[in-house]
């Protein structure tokens, strides 16, 4: 049978996405785990790792850490990003639900999410953010166990014929490079206390 051009834009053959492999292993050893419950798609909580690996930090792509004990918290490179920068914010304690949290765990959770927000606008400029939680599964929450939020920096143009022909995204940065830039805007602000 042969294939039309507009069928080969609608369905491309492949993409391969080979650092993929690693992280889809690690979340089947977490699965496999003792004490892993059962039925969880992703029961590993990475966040929670990362949170008790702080000398990981670099290699985990965590750009900061705020705060301490139940209301601290990370803020760092999503690996699989939306778009160019895109930051992931959870508390070190990982629950499903925002309500799960205490009160003063959920305030900690959204001031860590504001200072994201600080960080791409300094580090970035971008001309917009998106920022959201996806809770659950069903709302499309890749580690469901660990509520995280998400501040994904925007352009104009930066959805343009390749993310539409194609349906992919070009994302210019390496993440190394871009955790750096990060950690350098943070330092700063730490620096000057604000």
């Amino acid at each position: 049978m042969n294939a039309t051009r507009d069928d080969a834009l609608a369905h491309p053959a492949a993409i391969h996405a080979p650092w993929r492999d690693a992280y889809m292993r690690q979340l089947a050893a977490a699965d496999r785990a003792p004490g892993a419950p059962e039925g969880a798609a992703t029961s590993g909580c990475f966040l929670s790792d990362y949170w008790r690996a702080p000398e990981r930090d670099e290699a985990n792509l965590v750009v900061a850490r705020v705060g301490e004990g139940a209301t601290g918290g990370l803020i760092l490179l999503n690996r699989y990003p939306y778009a160019n920068g895109h930051l992931l914010v959870a508390l070190g304690e990982g629950r499903g639900a925002l309500g799960d949290y205490a009160p003063e765990q959920q305030a900690a959770f959204w001031a860590l999410l504001t200072v994201a927000a600080q960080l791409a606008e300094r580090a970035l400029e971008p001309q917009g953010l998106n920022i959201g939680i996806n809770q659950g599964s069903a709302a499309g929450a890749g580690v469901p166990q660990h509520l995280h939020g998400h501040v994904v920096p925007r352009w104009n143009g930066d959805v343009n014929f390749i993310t539409v022909v194609g349906q992919v995204r070009v994302i210019p940065s390496a993440l190394e490079s871009m955790a750096e830039r990060y950690r350098a805007v943070w330092r700063e602000l730490r620096r000057r206390g604000s």
